[in-house]
């Protein structure tokens, strides 16, 4: 298995669906190593073109060279630096954070699912305000049925703030842009792990509790950006 970190470090996009192992019932898988891209290669041509005439004038000026379209600037982020904390004030919680990657079978490790269990942040993503998206897993409950520490998330609005503070001292302040509810089974794993311009963040949790089974079917992620 290849190293997830190494992967983030190259801020590639990680597709495949991803399911989190957030309470029991609820499977995790990792995410696949991207497929090969497809190249296209131009075909030469049929025929050569005709010889120009004798009698034709020569050309006075050479064409210009094509012009390459401007870059946009990418939005500012900030330097790497681990997350030791989350605070989410809209929501009323806040947690330290453990630093959780895979399993050996490939899997997600999640937190523990004890009263007063705190969030993690996913090792294989970028840390929070690096350029990409940040994962950040928490739980909706606990084992004794109290609140876990994302149980929160579906109660946040467009413009709350996610404040995470990091290692070097600095807090990375992101905004909710929105939160979506996901089928586990269609669970949209390139919009959630998959490249962006700038520094946003993913809180995710479960979501879709069935009690005719005891387990959720859905996950629930809150989409956000660095402020600028």
């Amino acid at each position: 298995m290849t190293d997830p970190t190494a992967d983030r470090r190259r801020g590639r996009l990680v597709p495949a669906a991803v399911v989190l192992l957030l309470l029991s019932g609820c499977a995790g898988e990792a995410p696949a190593q991207p497929a090969a891209s497809s190249s296209l290669t131009a075909s030469a041509p049929t025929s050569s073109p005709s010889p120009p005439s004798p009698t034709a004038a020569p050309a006075t000026t050479a064409p210009e060279p094509p012009v390459a379209p401007a870059q946009e600037a990418l939005p500012p982020v900030l330097g790497e630096s681990a997350p030791v904390s989350v605070r989410i004030s809209a929501a009323g919680s806040s947690s330290a954070l453990l630093h959780l990657g895979l399993r050996p079978d490939g899997s997600l490790e999640v937190p523990p699912t004890h009263p007063g269990a705190p969030a993690s942040w996913y090792t294989a993503s970028p840390t929070p305000g690096e350029r990409g998206p940040a994962v950040l897993l928490g739980h909706v409950n606990a084992t004794d049925g109290g609140p876990g520490v994302f149980a929160g998330l579906r109660g946040l609005a467009p413009g709350d703030t996610v404040e995470i503070a990091r290692a070097d001292g600095s807090t990375a302040v992101f905004v909710v842009d929105r939160g979506e509810q996901y089928a586990k089974n269609a669970f949209p794993t390139a919009a959630v792990y998959g490249d962006t311009p700038g520094a946003e963040l993913r809180l995710i949790t479960c979501d879709g509790y069935d009690p005719a089974t005891g387990l959720f079917d859905d996950n629930y992620v809150v989409y956000a950006r660095l402020a600028a």
